[in-house]
């Protein structure tokens, strides 16, 4: 499980401030380690504690903390979305993402070996593998039904 105090360190190492806002955004988003929530939440959020802070600041420290692995980022349906780093020993992994309530949870394989080989001679820069469906509790509560 990923701690605040390991983000604290990520940005420290990198030479960013570490200011109260810094410190209450990722408390916020801390929260959010296993499901995405909307940044419009947390702008709404941050603007309730800092109702001077801009939008522009807010969305560019996520975006700082995305680059540094602190936060994972994702457009659904258009909406851009953001969570918690789950794992910072672990930067590479993957989700399945529950499309009814949102809940994420990792996944231990990478199948990225099966596409590289599909590919020969072309130089792979990056991937993101996410796998979308409805999870084993919103089942139970289709069936309930």
């Amino acid at each position: 499980m990923a701690d605040i105090d390991s983000a604290l360190q990520i940005l420290s190492r990198n030479n960013y401030k570490l200011t109260k806002q810094r410190k209450e955004l990722l408390k916020y988003l801390y929260q959010f380690q296993s499901e995405y929530i909307n940044v419009s939440q947390v702008d709404e959020f941050m603007h309730q504690l800092y109702p001077k802070m801009s939008h522009n600041t807010i969305y560019r420290n996520i975006r700082d903390f995305n680059r540094l692995g602190i936060v994972e980022m994702q457009t659904r349906q258009g909406v851009l979305q953001v969570k918690y780093q789950c794992d910072f020993d672990h930067f590479h992994h993957h989700h399945f993402i529950c499309t009814n309530c949102g809940k994420v949870r990792e996944l231990d394989e990478c199948p990225m070996e099966q596409f590289a080989r599909q590919l020969p001679g072309y130089r792979i820069t990056g991937h993101r593998f996410e796998i979308y469906g409805i999870c084993d509790e919103c089942m139970q509560k289709f069936k309930n039904r």
